[in-house]
C-alpha cells in the first residue's frame, strides 16, 4: 500500500526524508555496528546526538543562553504537575486562561499545590475563541502565567500572547512548536510533546529560564526536579534515546526548509488554502473564531453525523486517513503539521469540493 496523508492530531505523520533516513541507520547507526534503540545513553554516539539535538533547536527557536533545554519523559501531561512543583517558590498562586481540554487539566493539576485564578474560559461556547483578558484582572504576585499556545482538540491559537512583565508566562506548545516563530525570550517556560511536530511519542521537550530553576518545593519526586535534569544534561536517567534521535532528525530537515521562518510560511500557505475553501463552502462550516484559527488543527462540520461518516469513509478510500473530529466535538478535523506537505492540502481541498457537489 503506498503511503496515506495522514490528518492524525497526534501521533502525527512525520517527514518522508526524516523516516528514510532512520530506515537507512535502523541496524547500524553511523558505522557503530547497531541501532540507536541498542545504544547505551552513556556512549560516545548518543552523547553526540544529544548534543546535536540541543544544538539545532536552540539555533531554530532562537533559544537565548539563560535557559536551559531538557528531553524528558512522561509526556506533556507529566508537565501539569512538574511546573507548579518547581514554580510555585513564593505567592503559589497561578493565573490561567482555559481555552481547551488540556488547559483545564492542567489548572486541575496544579490547584493540588497551590492556587489556581482561572482569568477566563471559552469552555461555555465549547472553546470556539481565545478570551480576551484585561490586563487588570492578572495576578501580579502570581508565580507563573499559564497558557496553552493552539488547542489541537478545538483548532484555537494564541495571535498575540499576554503580556505577563514579570511574571513568568508558561506555554504548552505541543501541537505547534516549530510551526511558527516565538520570541522564547517572552517565555519563563514552554514545554511540548514530541508527537505532533517533532517526533515519536515518549520524549517532552522542556525550555526552562535559569532562575526558575532550583526552587522545587520539599515534596517534588526526584524525577519531577528540573534542577535534577539539567545538572544531568537531561541524563539522569535513561532518556527515551531513539526518539531523541528521531527529534534530531527532524530539527535538521526544518533547518533544511528555511528553519522555523520558513516552515511557518509554508504553513500558513496550507491553511489559507484550506480556510478559503471552508469560508466559500455551503456545505461545510469552521466553527472556530476567525481572528483565533489555528494553523495546525482546522476543524469543520457538515451539521450531519450521517454526512459526517460518509466523507470520513469516503475520504479514507482516497488515501486521507485520520480526519475525525476529537470525540468530544465531533465533526472533522485537518491537522496539517509541519510534515504534511501542500499536496496533501491540496488533495484534501479537491476531494471536499467534489464530496459537496455530490452532497448538496
Amino acid at each position: 500500500m503506498e503511503r496515506v496523508y495522514n490528518f492524525s492530531a497526534g501521533p502525527s505523520m512525520l517527514p518522508l526524508e526524516v523516516l528514510e533516513t532512520a530506515a537507512a541507520e535502523m541496524t547500524n547507526y553511523k558505522g557503530s555496528g547497531m541501532s540507536v534503540m541498542e545504544m547505551s545513553h552513556r556512549s560516545k554516539e548518543f552523547e553526540d546526538i544529544i548534543t546535536q539535538a540541543e544544538s539545532l533547536l536552540r539555533d531554530l527557536m532562537h533559544i537565548p543562553e539563560n535557559y536551559k533545554v531538557l528531553f524528558l519523559q512522561g509526556g506533556g501531561s507529566s508537565q501539569f504537575s512538574m511546573i507548579p512543583l518547581n514554580l510555585f517558590k513564593n505567592s503559589k498562586k497561578a493565573d490561567f486562561i482555559v481555552t481547551g481540554s488540556w488547559t483545564k487539566k492542567a489548572a486541575a493539576e496544579a490547584k493540588r499545590y497551590g492556587e489556581v485564578n482561572v482569568l477566563a474560559s471559552s469552555e461555555a461556547d465549547v472553546f470556539s475563541y481565545i478570551p480576551k483578558v484585561s490586563k487588570e484582572s492578572y495576578s501580579p504576585d502570581a508565580d507563573y502565567f499559564y497558557i496553552t499556545t493552539n488547542n489541537t482538540i478545538y483548532g484555537t491559537r494564541y495571535i498575540n500572547l499576554p503580556e505577563t512583565g514579570n511574571v513568568p508566562l508558561v506555554g504548552d506548545m505541543s501541537s505547534n512548536i516549530l510551526s511558527q516563530t516565538y520570541d522564547v525570550s517572552k517565555f519563563g517556560l514552554i514545554f511540548a510533546g514530541a508527537q505532533k511536530n517533532i517526533g515519536p511519542s515518549g520524549v517532552t521537550i522542556v525550555i526552562v529560564r535559569d532562575d526558575l530553576i532550583g526552587h522545587a518545593a520539599d515534596l517534588t519526586p526526584t524525577m519531577f526536579n528540573y534542577k535534577i535534569h539539567t545538572e544531568n544534561g537531561s541524563l539522569y536517567n535513561t532518556p527515551p534515546t531513539y526518539n531523541i534521535y528521531i527529534a534530531k532528525l527532524t530539527f535538521e530537515w526544518v533547518k533544511k526548509q528555511g528553519g522555523v521562518e520558513g516552515i511557518e510560511k509554508m504553513n500558513e500557505k496550507k491553511a489559507s488554502l484550506l480556510y478559503d475553501y471552508i469560508d466559500s463552502s455551503t456545505l461545510f462550516k469552521n466553527p472556530v473564531a476567525k481572528e483565533d484559527r489555528s494553523l495546525m488543527n482546522i476543524t469543520f462540520v457538515t451539521g450531519s453525523s450521517e454526512i459526517d461518516k460518509k466523507f470520513l469513509t469516503e475520504a479514507k478510500q482516497q488515501g486521507m486517513v485520520n480526519l475525525g473530529g476529537h470525540r468530544s466535538v465531533g465533526g472533522m478535523r485537518a491537522s496539517i503539521y509541519n510534515a504534511m506537505p501542500l499536496e496533501g492540502v491540496e488533495k484534501l481541498v479537491e476531494f471536499m469540493k467534489k464530496f459537496e457537489m455530490e452532497n448538496k
